[in-house]
């Protein structure tokens, strides 16, 4: 698996190094996305460009970790910015700005040799730079790459502040790549980046953008169908050289593109050419749904694109029997044949897991170049974690398919069937810890820790923190400290849909799971085992203090004082009146200092919690004493009236008999 993005090296705006001026909008400077005049509070004279990072389309982390240096013709990051509090935005990228215009901006054929010596050299310089830090540009089109005049080289704009290739259009892209979501395309490798390159050169070459009249899915299929330097170059007179360099860069197959360092002598790359036979075409199509295919790679992403339909044929048998009769590839008929039989044998009909897995198989033997299809998303791996923030429009289920294709482990399904393309091991690895994330119990895992923690530079998106950005554990306390203190209460500002209890609602619980140290996690999911809402409010105490006194150590009135509040109700379960009033005042005067700490220890006092129940317990027993002995009271309470009604009846008759005896003494004596 890949490590962990540190994000601490870069700085946050308090620093006050960089100044972005939104009213000084650079139209043509950001390749497609959103940019601004910027400044260096060092070096106030460096023309600088800040480029807006969307809330829904994350920044690249290795990147922007990597590349620290300056890189001749390359805008490279210098730092990332937050965004101010309520701006629909995630944040900038600060890099150098352009020094001219984009090429889109030439409307005439370029000559070979300033093709060569502006544009292809100088690019392939940058992209063998790149390459030995293992790293990638993926965003080369005629928009994001800048000529200056005077005849210098061109520089390649910035491609850091948007998922890789998420802007790139199809034209520019592999077909692999191009049939992905434009944020599932992954970083790629760098013979993407000169298949790019190559059709740069056609476009400059031709002084127009070939295929401009079909849209991205047509120019797509024309690709698979005919060929990508077919598809592209066509009857086009193009020079020689040109020409030639091209029909290498575009190849299909990635290994058969010329790497950036030959590039650097073209006379060498042209002369190293591989061949590829054209792909084989059937002379009658297969209809998959509305779509008549020709060849395997156009029906590989039919399926992968159409899933219903894919299904359809293959599992109603029409696919196996076009591909042995129609194309007259027995031997890739007889693994898809045995595809669907084996599908037929493991699962009910209507398993819609064994459906997805064996549309996914079915595409990889088709292309064994195509990306990971799940349910009729194409993504790759590494692209799995922007697809799930970047949603394609209203109502998508991008998000919900994805998490079913992490709980399958379909990405280790996937890697075992094209084990020469990949790392199949590492793939493996990460689809298990994918799932494990999916998987665990309470806040800290489900889907927001699967994005938390595929996204190193996401923000926080609590509505609790009140539009503030927010990467950085440590920057998330003081950001819920001003939300408390300007707004009001945080659980006033989730909602019950979004929190149901106080401080902590689930979103913000999974990020401090994915951004904390581990031994956060197990205080994240005792969110989840708390008894109603007043244990829910002291296990928000316990984990708030904790990340206080880790990352932020110092006074928070407002969270503590909506803290205290909330754990009111928790004081319940201290038995003693008298006690319980001065534990409460207690957290109230803490309150006042700000640090939680103190206040989740008074609230867990295991000592005065001892004494208050043994206490309890004493009372409880000197009560059950009492109430015996009323109740023994009780029981002899009949039979000591008798008897006393019966001593009355006896004293009364005695007395009588001596009053008698006195009389009848009187009157004998009278």
């Amino acid at each position: 698996m890949s490590a962990p993005f540190d994000a601490s090296q870069f700085h946050d705006p308090a620093d006050g190094y960089y100044a972005v001026h939104p009213e000084q909008p650079l139209p043509l400077a950001g390749g497609g996305l959103d940019a601004f005049a910027a400044t260096d509070r060092r070096s106030p004279g460096v023309p600088l460009m800040a480029v807006r990072i969307a809330r829904t389309a994350p920044a690249r982390p290795r990147p922007l970790q990597a590349l620290t240096a300056r890189v001749e013709n390359l805008l490279v990051p210098l730092a990332l910015l937050n965004a101010g509090a309520g701006e629909d935005s995630a944040g900038y990228v600060i890099c150098p700005a352009p020094a001219g215009k984009p090429l889109s901006t030439v409307a005439r054929p370029l000559a070979e040799p300033l093709l060569i010596d502006q544009v292809l050299r100088p690019v392939a310089q940058v992209l063998e730079t790149l390459a030995a830090r293992g790293l990638t540009h993926r965003g080369i089109r005629p928009s994001n790459v800048f000529v200056a005049r005077g005849g210098r080289p061109v520089t390649l704009g910035c491609a850091w502040a948007a998922p890789p290739a998420m802007h790139q259009p199809a034209l520019f892209e592999p077909p692999y790549s191009a049939m992905c979501r434009p944020s599932a395309r992954g970083d790629g490798c760098i013979a993407d980046d000169v298949y790019a390159l190559g059709c740069l050169l056609l476009t400059l070459a031709l002084g127009r953008q070939p295929l401009a009249d079909l849209d991205d899915e047509a120019i797509l299929r024309r690709k698979l169908e005919l060929g990508s330097y077919a598809a592209l170059a066509g009857d086009e007179r193009l020079p020689p050289m040109i020409a030639d360099l091209a029909r290498g860069m575009l190849a299909e197959d990635p290994e058969h593109r010329p790497p950036p360092g030959l590039l650097l002598d073209p006379a060498v790359a042209r002369a190293r050419r591989v061949a590829a036979r054209p792909p084989r075409r059937a002379p009658r199509p297969l209809t998959v749904g509305d779509t008549a295919v020709w060849d395997a790679r156009s029906l590989a992403h039919a399926i992968g694109t159409r899933p219903a339909d894919g299904l359809a044929v293959l599992r109603g048998g029409s696919a196996t029997q076009w591909l042995r009769r129609g194309l007259g590839d027995v031997a890739l008929a007889a693994p898809i044949e045995e595809l669907v039989r084996q599908r037929a044998l493991d699962a009910p009909s209507n398993d819609q897991r064994a459906d997805a897995i064996l549309s996914m198989r079915a595409v990889v033997l088709l292309d064994p170049l195509a990306p990971l299809c799940w349910r009729g998303v194409a993504v790759w791996p590494d692209g799995i974690g922007a697809a799930l923030i970047a949603p394609a429009g209203e109502g998508d289920e991008t998000p919900g398919l994805l998490a079913g294709m992490v709980q399958a482990e379909a990405a280790a399904v996937w890697a075992s069937l094209r084990d020469e393309r990949c790392d199949s091991m590492t793939l493996r690895l990460d689809a298990q810890q994918h799932r494990a994330w999916l998987q665990a119990r309470g806040p800290a895992g489900g889907l927001w820790r699967l994005v938390y923690m595929l996204n190193p530079l996401q923000p926080c998106g609590s509505p609790a923190l009140a539009g503030a950005t927010v990467r950085r554990i440590a920057a998330l306390l003081p950001a819920m400290e001003a939300a408390v203190a300007h707004r009001g209460t945080l659980a006033d500002k989730a909602g019950p849909a979004q929190s149901g209890t106080g401080l902590v609602d689930a979103e913000m619980a999974a990020f401090i799971a994915a951004r904390a140290e581990r031994r956060t996690e197990a205080d994240v999911s005792a969110l989840s085992d708390a008894t109603g809402p007043p244990g829910r409010a002291v296990a928000e105490l316990r984990l708030l203090s904790r990340l206080q006194a880790r990352y932020f150590p110092k006074a928070l009135p407002a969270i503590a004082a909506e803290a205290a509040g909330a754990v009111v109700p928790a004081l319940t379960l201290w038995r003693h009146r008298p006690t319980r009033d001065a534990v409460s005042e207690r957290l109230r005067r803490l309150a006042e200092d700000g640090f939680l700490a103190p206040m989740a220890a008074a609230v867990d006092d295991a000592a005065a919690r001892a004494a208050d129940a043994e206490g309890a317990r004493l009372a409880a027993a000197e009560l059950q004493q009492i109430e015996q002995e009323l109740a023994r009271a009780a029981q002899g309470g009949d039979a000591r009236s008798a008897l006393a009604s019966r001593i009355g009846h006896e004293i009364a008759a005695g007395a009588g008999l001596v009053a008698l005896t006195g009389v009848l003494l009187a009157a004998a004596l009278g």
